[in-house]
């Protein structure tokens, strides 16, 4: 999903005090008593033979089409491990 650059102004130009914050839980002592840092599995470069009309796909799809290829990539594996 894309946002437009119209809308990305407006959301800019909304005052802080125009947040709706009522979703979102307090993070209190409780909170960060039982936080855990997760740090983010880093990535391998590896070569990899993929069809050009894949390739292409992804690339037409703009800037970051290797992490959304990732993506996919990973999203299959996790149904490998269950």
């Amino acid at each position: 999903m894309s946002i437009s650059e119209k809308r990305l102004a407006e959301l800019a130009a909304r005052g802080d005090d125009k947040i709706d914050y009522s979703d979102i839980p307090e993070l209190n002592d409780a909170f960060w008593a039982n936080a855990k840092l997760v740090e983010p599995e880093g990535t391998q470069q590896v070569t990899l033979r993929v069809k050009k009309s894949v390739l292409d796909a992804y690339k037409a799809t703009g800037k970051g089409y290797q992490t959304r290829m990732n993506a996919v990539l990973e999203s299959f594996a996790r149904t490998l491990r269950k």
